[in-house]
């Protein structure tokens, strides 16, 4: 039997056209000549549709299935990674943008988190000037807070009072100011690592701004990109001289789309591998290689740093997270129980009178209503853009110095490993496109033969 089997292969090879000279006429030189030509554009085509399975669309599009999501999730896991599956739509959304959040917790692990603690963010702010800028916006609205606390606690008090003692009560507090202010900064300052998560605060606006995740992809690795695009053409051409010879040699109409296949798959593959690998420079035949993305890490390190600083970690968010975020009931109370000793710090001697006129309660009803009031407009000038965009220049910087100081290893991790479990999908679309080129080339020229 294995003789058989043997004397057959020996036929079979001896039999074999290895020098192409049953191509006759210049349609079958054509045919085969074509065929590299053909796996290139197959492969360009590829890596460019590739690309934008990657990033678009930037929202879902496509339709609900009643009970489908139900149904996914009894499917095979790779099944339920394909985007708005687990939802319950058929359609697509950009693998980026469809994980958005996981590309925030990825980013907070691999990065942000050894980029510097909240503390280092917060004195990269500089409190000092922050505090300045509150006084500066905050004293002219003194007067009408007291007036709004004083007529709403006591307003006959308020209302009997002179003229010349509401002016030195508004003075006081005026005087004051600077020395209040200075505790809200010192107190947020003290407490910062546990008023502030960036991992959620970077995870949340991620997942609110999936176009931003996409920006992040693309500034910073458009060269790349680009190169995996056009590598595309070099690859399917390489890899569609030896599809010619095997297409030539065993000529069964099934042979072009099956190694189409993995034309298309290979194809993809090597274009992520030459843009995320070797993370170290290394040698193989005297030819040195590295992840062409890695060898720009200091360039792309101050893209991020840029769209980071101007756009995810910025005093205006800081502010928004600290006063509306998960601990943001937290954050005032521990803003008025800085503000209340302040509070008749600005009361000097006249506190005592103050208390035996109203009533300890209503001075103390005062005092908190004064803190409360007090502690969201001490935090207004965080809204503030243009002094936002000023201070986000020192973040910026360190988020620049630690990224290009980010093992070669984590710097790769924080752009790959967002996709990497959907590389799947990547390979299986270059998989099927290579059998469809190989099947419309059998089309064509086995119609036109």
């Amino acid at each position: 039997m294995v003789g058989t089997t043997l004397n057959g292969l020996l036929d079979w090879l001896g039999d074999v056209d290895w020098f192409l000279q049953d191509l006759h006429g210049s349609w079958e030189w054509f045919a085969f000549l074509s065929i590299p030509l053909f796996t290139a554009v197959i492969g360009w085509l590829i890596n460019w549709t590739g690309l934008i399975m990657l990033f678009y669309p930037i929202r879902f599009h496509g339709f609900r299935v009643p009970g489908m999501a139900e149904l996914t999730r009894l499917a095979p896991r790779k099944l339920q990674e394909v985007p708005g599956f687990l939802q319950g739509g058929i359609g697509w959304q950009g693998i980026v943008p469809a994980r958005a959040a996981k590309m925030g917790s990825i980013a907070v692990d691999k990065a942000i988190a050894k980029l510097g603690t909240p503390a280092e963010f917060y004195q990269q702010l500089e409190p000092e000037k922050i505090g300045e800028h509150i006084v500066t916006l905050f004293e002219p609205e003194i007067p009408e807070l007291v007036e709004e606390v004083m007529q709403r606690s006591n307003p006959a008090f308020w209302r009997d009072l002179p003229v010349a003692g509401k002016r030195a009560i508004i003075a006081r507090v005026q005087a004051q100011l600077p020395s209040v202010v200075g505790t809200v900064t010192e107190e947020i300052g003290v407490h910062i690592d546990q008023l502030l998560d960036p991992k959620i605060m970077v995870i949340d606006h991620f997942q609110k701004n999936p176009d931003l995740v996409v920006r992040v992809f693309k500034d910073m690795g458009q060269k790349e990109l680009n190169l995996m695009v056009n590598f595309g053409f070099i690859f399917g051409f390489l890899l569609g001289i030896p599809v010619a010879f095997i297409y030539h040699w065993v000529h069964l109409w099934w042979i072009l789309p099956v190694l189409g296949i993995g034309v298309g798959w290979i194809t993809n593959a090597l274009g992520m591998w030459l843009i995320f690998e070797p993370t170290e420079p290394r040698r193989y035949f005297g030819i040195r290689f590295h992840g062409l993305f890695l060898r720009r890490q200091d360039e792309a390190a101050e893209v991020y740093a840029r769209i980071i600083a101007d756009d995810v970690i910025t005093l205006q968010r800081i502010g928004d997270f600290l006063m509306d975020g998960p601990r943001g009931d937290r954050t005032r109370q521990m803003l008025a129980d800085a503000l209340a000793p302040a509070i008749d710090r600005a009361a000097g001697p006249a506190r005592t009178a103050a208390r035996i006129a109203l009533g300890g309660r209503t001075y103390d009803r005062i005092k908190g209503e004064f803190a409360s009031e007090a502690v969201g407009r001490t935090l207004t000038p965080f809204q503030d853009a243009a002094f936002s965009r000023q201070q986000s220049e020192k973040i910026r910087a360190l988020i620049a110095m630690r990224t290009k100081e980010l093992p070669p290893k984590d710097f790769v991790e924080m752009m790959r490993a967002a996709i990497r479990e959907d590389e799947w999908m990547l390979y299986a679309h270059g998989a099927i496109m290579g059998a469809a080129g190989g099947l419309l080339h059998e089309l064509i020229f086995r119609v036109g033969g």
